[in-house]
């Protein structure tokens, strides 16, 4: 069996394809594309002895261009997504590379099974009691347009997926990690807080944070891809023995580098979230509205996490957050150079 990986050269990309041939996958295409950085990818493939990595130069730009690159393939593991960048920028690349992927799958006319790779960010979670626990059963954001591109995004392209599934019927499986961390990877998520001019705000505080350590994230999302039972499921992604904000803070400015933090209590962001709102509509958008009300809500209220659904599965993560943290902090260390 032959199995694609799209953004095969990215953070998560690179662990998912060695945890694709930890648990038995022998032919694996990663799409690479032109100019990208493929050292990671090129070292994976002189270690697989028994399987094939094969760097497949492309991308899914254009119907065609998707159809070459799913080629004799039998699984897609799409990742491929923006990050950040221009709101054009982000659908391009995130919703619009996704319907040449999914048109190129519909042309193929043979059953083609999709795994893909979501986010929290699709959730609304604005309305929700503090306290209140995420699961796969909590509803999806009402208000795309009150949050940022990203979630945008990534909401329309599942829902995309939703909709070619519903009408062509190929195996579909949805995973959506929360913040996913390692060595690789981003240091501060803004679900800890922001950093403006050299002095940390802290956001979080008493907050759980939504933690995934990158390769027992790959591991989930190859254990519910290789399932039959997976197929028209959708599984959270979250660790075990989660951290709050304000343990995470206080752990990296322990172990990787010394910060300014001037803490802001979740009444007094909502008050401040408020103002910039007020000032934004006043100045008819001289001042970006980057704080709302309706964001604050949905990233610093406070919820929690389930990752049940998954482990009906039989996964567990295979690095405990302990020794995850452990080792996301010394690469941001070293990085760094403090």
């Amino acid at each position: 069996m032959k199995v694609l990986v799209t953004g095969a050269t990215g953070f998560l990309g690179a662990a998912l394809v060695c945890r694709l041939l930890a648990r038995g996958e022998t032919d694996v295409r990663c799409l690479v594309r032109t100019g990208s950085d493929r050292s990671k990818l090129e070292a994976i493939a002189r270690e697989a002895t028994g399987s094939t990595v094969e760097l497949f130069v492309g991308s899914i730009d254009s119907s065609a261009s998707a159809a070459r690159a799913i080629e004799g393939v039998d699984v897609v593991y799409h990742l491929a997504a923006s990050l950040a960048g221009a709101p054009a920028d982000m659908f391009l690349n995130v919703v619009v590379a996704s319907k040449h992927l999914l048109d190129a799958i519909v042309a193929a006319a043979r059953p083609i099974k999709v795994v893909l790779v979501s986010s929290f960010g699709v959730y609304g979670t604005a309305d929700l009691a503090a306290g209140a626990v995420v699961d796969e059963s909590t509803p999806l954001e009402p208000h795309p347009e009150r949050r940022d591109i990203y979630s945008q995004a990534k909401l329309r392209q599942e829902r995309l997926f939703r909709e070619v599934q519903a009408k062509h019927g190929f195996p579909l499986v949805v995973l959506r990690p929360g913040v996913i961390y390692g060595r690789g990877g981003s240091r501060l998520s803004a679900r800890v807080g922001l950093d403006l001019a050299g002095v940390f705000l802290s956001l979080g505080g008493s907050n759980l944070l939504p933690l995934t350590y990158v390769e027992s994230c790959a591991d989930a999302i190859v254990i519910a891809g290789q399932s039959p039972v997976a197929v028209g499921q959708t599984y959270n992604v979250v660790d075990d023995d989660l951290v709050t904000a304000d343990e995470y803070l206080a752990r990296y400015r322990r172990d990787v580098q010394r910060l300014t933090v001037v803490p802001v209590p979740y009444p007094a962001l909502r008050a401040v979230s408020a103002a910039v709102q007020a000032y934004s509509r006043w100045s008819k958008g001289q001042l970006p509205a980057v704080f709302t009300p309706y964001k604050t809500r949905t990233m610093w209220k406070g919820t929690r996490f389930s990752n049940a659904k998954l482990k009906g599965l039989g996964w567990r993560p295979l690095v405990p957050t302990t020794e995850g943290l452990g080792r996301a902090f010394a690469f941001h260390k070293a990085a760094i150079g403090a």
